[in-house]
């Protein structure tokens, strides 16, 4: 028990840092070229990164912060679930569930999808690029997530 733990924390980790990387690098889309490259928060060209809400439409700025906000979201409650965990594993019972840390870590899978999804929609079918390594990363912090959230309500203290 105690080695499923220590796996589902490190797994836990390493999904707060790819949230991280993936949220605040600007490495979403890229161009074949390799010289263009935007996120969430810059466009960049040749080393030099402008506003990502100067590069962009303006009625396309409301999905930009959304987008933006989402993946915020995600990160705080990541860990807000990790804390938790950690707090639980000390003061939780024998056989009890870890439902505080699914629940949290359920709304960031929810925050992620959200972000996700709304860019993919929006951004995801620029001609002439693909999605680069943060968007990749967040798809996989997606499914991480939600596998986390369901081993924390079906995983019990032991």
């Amino acid at each position: 028990m105690l080695v499923i733990l220590a796996a589902v924390l490190v797994v836990h980790v390493a999904v707060t840092i790819m949230l991280y990387v993936a949220t605040i690098s600007n490495v979403w889309l890229k161009n074949a070229a390799g010289n263009w490259s935007q996120g969430i928060w810059m466009d960049c060209t040749n080393g030099t990164c402008v506003n990502v809400l100067n590069q962009i439409d303006g009625a396309q700025h409301p999905s930009m912060r959304a987008v933006e906000s989402f993946m915020i979201l995600a990160i705080i409650f990541c860990c807000f679930s990790l804390m938790a965990f950690i707090a639980q594993l000390f003061t939780l019972g024998k056989g009890c569930r870890f439902y505080i840390t699914g629940g949290l870590m359920f709304v960031c899978f929810i925050c992620i999808l959200c972000g996700v999804s709304i860019y993919t929609a929006r951004f995801g079918h620029t001609r002439g690029t693909y999605q680069a390594y943060c968007f990749i990363l967040a798809w996989i912090c997606f499914c991480l997530s939600f596998i986390l959230a369901i081993l924390f309500m079906v995983l019990r203290k032991k």
